[in-house]
């Protein structure tokens, strides 16, 4: 699987991404999560759906990336990654959620770093899968 990477912090990131493991199988350690991402990955494809929204939390080095990879190939999806602290506001994040397609899955790296006004915008895309983003100030304004 061919995946698209959006490389908004990390020119080299190409290369990591040749390092890491590709499969459940070849991830070292995090075994109870590891078996619970594969129940999901399975239940999904098992509907021929899309994996539910997945939210990995943790210390740096854990693997978080890493897994986010093992999910996209999985699922045999496309992967978006970018950074929370360069989505500063909420058109940058409405332009990162239009520019994907149904399945793909996007990782924000460093999310607890995102502004908390975009964090907003993108609990909404979740749960509701629609954004409102007010364009203009004043008489002008609109929702778009």
């Amino acid at each position: 699987m061919e995946h698209t990477v959006t490389t908004l912090n990390r020119p080299d990131q190409d290369f990591d991404i040749k390092l890491r493991p590709s499969r459940f199988a070849d991830f070292t350690g995090q075994e109870k999560i590891k078996e619970r991402l594969e129940l999901f990955v399975q239940a999904a494809k098992a509907r021929n759906d899309v994996l539910d929204h997945a939210l990995l939390s943790g210390p740096p080095g854990l693997g978080k990336t890493t897994l986010a990879y093992i999910i996209a190939e999985s699922m045999g999806a496309n992967i978006k990654c970018t950074s929370g602290p360069v989505i500063d506001k909420p058109g940058d994040l409405a332009g990162l959620l239009t520019s994907l397609e149904r399945g793909d899955v996007l990782f924000i790296d460093e999310i607890h770093r995102m502004q908390k006004s975009v964090e907003e915008y993108l609990y909404s895309a979740m749960e509701d899968f629609v954004i409102d983003i007010v364009i203009d100030q004043g008489p002008n304004a609109r929702s778009g």
